[in-house]
Order: C-alpha cells, then structure tokens, then sequence
C-alpha cells in the first residue's frame, strides 16, 4: 500500500448497512468474498468486522452497468427421484389436437 492510502480515513460500514445496501444472503456474500467477487470485509476488534463503503459502491455501480444473466433452469430429466419421462409419441386423433 502507498503512504496516501493509508493515511486517509475512508468511511467503512458494519454488517446491517451492508445487508440494507445489499439484499443477499450472509453466506452468499462469504463465498463471493472467497471468490474475489465482493469486496473483502476486515476486522475492527476480534468481534467487529466492517466493509469499506467506497469499494461496495463500486461493486454496485460495476454490477449495474454489466447485466448477470440469467441462470439456466435444472435439466429435469437427469433427477434421480423422480425423473420427467419423455411424452408418448403416439399420434393424436383429430378430437385431442387442439
């Protein structure tokens, strides 16, 4: 770290700020954390841990401007319990199509 960096106060925030600034679960930020895909959170004392504030709201503005696609639905027919069996295909008669 370079000298400036560590001699300006930047505002940090503490986990229920965090949780209205951001509405995931605590465990999904821990793994994005892990991940490198969250800012990083550090320890004030051994029980208080905080965020810096200017690095989540990059975060958000970075999340903003890049859309997260949707993620693809579960392919049902590889279940185990359960499995979705293929349609009959047996032809219809003219009174069922429809």
């Amino acid at each position: 770290m370079n000298r400036s960096e560590t001699t300006s106060i930047r505002r940090t925030i503490r986990r229920q700020q965090l949780r209205e600034m951001v509405p995931l679960a605590d465990s999904t930020i821990y793994e994005m954390e892990q991940r490198g895909e969250f800012p990083r959170r550090f320890a004030l004392t051994p029980r208080c841990v905080v965020w810096d504030l200017s690095e989540v709201q990059a975060w958000l503005a970075a999340r903003r401007s890049k859309p997260i696609l949707r993620a693809p639905g579960p392919d049902v027919k590889l279940r185990r319990a359960r499995p979705v069996k293929e349609p009959d295909r047996a032809p219809r008669s003219a009174s069922t199509a429809g």
